[in-house]
């Protein structure tokens, strides 16, 4: 608008200020904020900068701009509140909730429904469930915040963390009350909180309801469903579901494919797993990384490394979708070149130590020396290992050093 020769209003600049944390970083935000004119640095664009700050978990900048707001004596929001509260329990900070929230009462700033949920996850986090229920009590006494949903689904996952389904059904009847525009993510949280207090009725139930409200029924409504009836060990009613889905669909999800192929490996079920696969690469989905974990997974349980190693290379290999490389755990790291080194395996071994390279900065020293100890087991010799290490930058033990004068031969 500014380039077009429109003045920009403070609400505009505001709004900007927002996209350019998200575009350029939270520097050039601040770097916009500071050039603003300050008849624009009202509590607007400073509420913005705010946000940005919470969002980003900068705990000591939003603490200060959060007292720099109060000493220019600019009102301020639930909405501000609620940002700060989150921003605590992101960074592991619950116990300081309950004292934002005292805050608030005494600057008469009436609590939203978020905020409601915010300070019960906080209480949860302490074990503080008596205190949950007080907040939810207090809610309903003050009568200006009505509890959606979203409250009641909140208080279901804090009594399902802590064991008490019967509470946690309660809490979901008053979910299904209260959700009367019959909204998808709704259903959805109450097949998995069912699905999680272990009455599979009802979520069955709930998945009738859902299909009845939603006749087109989403993929991602299929894939919840699925996890909960193999979380409850229901695989013939996760394979019925998946059958619908599969003569139904538009495209094909890999990640409903996975929940069933997940289901098959942990049962021992690898035949189907396998096959399962292969069905979903002909329709046109490709194995993904979540795919290859879960047969990672099944093989080194079966104690078959060198399909485990291949699992590895395959992941790598398809790296996320959203662009990033994937890696495998310092633990999968460990137990495959322990293998190397138990078969005297000295190819496989420095094949997958390139293959780490592809998608980490820097290797580990264990996983050098566990390389060196492989040479040493095959009798083999690498006149380049000293210079790899020196390349590295890599500090061996002292255990390493002395088997690198046998192996490191010039």
């Amino acid at each position: 608008m500014a380039k077009r020769g429109m003045n920009m209003t403070v609400s505009d600049q505001a709004i900007h200020l927002d996209i350019i944390a998200k575009s350029r970083g939270i520097s050039a935000a601040e770097s916009y904020f500071m050039d603003l004119p300050e008849a624009s640095k009202n509590h607007l664009c400073y509420g913005a900068l705010f946000n940005c700050y919470c969002k980003e978990l900068l705990t000591e900048k939003a603490e200060a701009l959060m007292e720099k707001m109060k000493e220019l004596r600019f009102n301020t929001s639930s909405m501000a509140y609620n940002s700060l509260m989150t921003l605590y329990s992101k960074t592991g900070q619950p116990e300081r909730i309950p004292t934002i929230i005292q805050e608030m009462k005494a600057n008469n700033v009436m609590p939203d429904s978020y905020t409601y949920n915010v300070w019960m996850r906080a209480l949860a986090a302490g074990n503080d469930i008596s205190g949950v229920e007080r907040v939810i009590e207090e809610m309903k006494r003050d009568g200006r915040v009505a509890g959606d949903w979203t409250t009641y689904s909140n208080l279901a996952s804090i009594y399902v963390d802590a064991g008490l389904f019967e509470k946690a059904e309660k809490a979901l009847k008053e979910l299904e009350k209260r959700n009367d525009c019959q909204n998808l993510t709704a259903y959805q949280f109450l097949i998995t909180l069912y699905g999680r207090t272990g009455n599979l009725l009802e979520v069955y139930r709930i998945w009738r309801s859902l299909r009845l409200a939603f006749p087109k029924t989403a993929n991602i409504s299929y894939l919840n469903m699925i996890q909960a009836l193999v979380n409850l060990k229901d695989l013939p009613g996760a394979e019925k579901t998946f059958r619908e889905w599969e003569s139904g669909r538009s495209t094909y999800d890999i990640r409903i494919a996975n929940a069933l192929i997940g289901a098959y490996a942990k049962d021992g079920k690898l035949e189907q797993a396998e096959e399962l696969k292969e069905r979903a690469r002909r329709s046109g989905a490709k194995p993904n990384v979540k795919t290859w974990e879960l047969f990672l997974d099944y093989y080194l349980k079966s104690g078959d490394m060198n399909l485990a190693v291949d699992c590895v290379t395959n992941a790598i290999q398809t790296g996320r979708g959203d662009g990033r490389k994937w890696t495998p755990s310092k633990e999968v790291v460990q137990t495959l070149m322990s293998h190397f080194e138990k078969e005297r395996d000295v190819e496989g071994a420095e094949a997958f130590v390139e293959n780490l390279k592809k998608v980490e900065d820097e290797i580990e020293a264990e996983t050098f020396e566990s390389l060196i100890r492989t040479y040493a087991a095959a009798g083999k010799t690498s006149s380049s290992m000293r210079r790899r290490l020196k390349m590295e930058n890599v500090e061996v033990n002292e255990e390493a050093k002395k088997l690198l004068e046998v192996v490191c031969v010039e």
